[in-house]
């Protein structure tokens, strides 16, 4: 990582992702984790405060060590034993089976191969375990689309790579998941932030 992905970039998806209006995205996606828990993008623990009581353990990928620094306060006051298991989604240092959950929030976007990371995500979980996924992608409306085509090679370069026109459903589905689609929607309020912000919330099964 350069300077600015290694200790700018954790920064701005911290404040640009605690907001009252993602952490009630963020609590629906948690709703329902169980047992032992991988999180990919663990960032800077702003999924913490909603572990349910069911989750023994988490698991945590963070390639940032400037986010896993950030997210020590939030680490400290959680009830969920939290330990860094490794830095790559794409290629995860765990037995096959070995979760109950997965949970993912706003890190397809920026995973160079998402496929991969799915692919990873199948071959841990546990059969019947469930993945929690929340992302950013590709939004409904064809005037947001070219917006989000325009933007994408901007929002690449300061944002870490993050990419404005995946469609994390799709991508699911083609990992061979069975998508149960809760909500897409934009994610924030404001008009201006359309192209970054149209959400999808889903868990998946296979």
């Amino acid at each position: 990582m350069g300077w600015w992905e290694s200790r700018v970039v954790p920064r701005l998806v911290d404040v640009s992702l605690r907001g009252h209006e993602i952490g009630a995205w963020r609590a629906a996606c948690c709703t329902g984790l169980r047992g032992g828990v991988l999180e990919i993008g663990f960032g800077s623990g702003l999924n913490t405060r909603f572990y349910p009581t069911e989750v023994g353990s988490v698991d945590a990928v963070e390639p940032s060590d400037r986010g896993w620094a950030m997210s020590e306060r939030r680490r400290a006051k959680s009830a969920t034993d939290v330990r860094r298991v490794g830095l790559d989604g794409q290629r995860l240092r765990a037995d096959d089976a070995a979760y109950d959950s997965v949970l993912c929030t706003f890190t397809l976007c920026t995973i160079p191969d998402p496929a991969l990371a799915l692919s990873e995500v199948r071959r841990v979980l546990r059969p019947g375990g469930r993945l929690h996924l929340l992302e950013h992608g590709r939004a409904e409306d064809p005037r947001v689309q070219r917006w989000q085509r325009r933007l994408e090679p901007v929002q690449r370069r300061v944002a870490g790579g993050c990419h404005l026109t995946r469609d994390p459903i799709e991508l699911a589905t083609a990992a061979g998941f069975d998508v149960n689609v809760i909500r897409q929607a934009y994610l924030l309020p404001q008009r201006a932030a359309a192209p970054m912000a149209w959400g999808h919330l889903a868990t998946a099964t296979c």
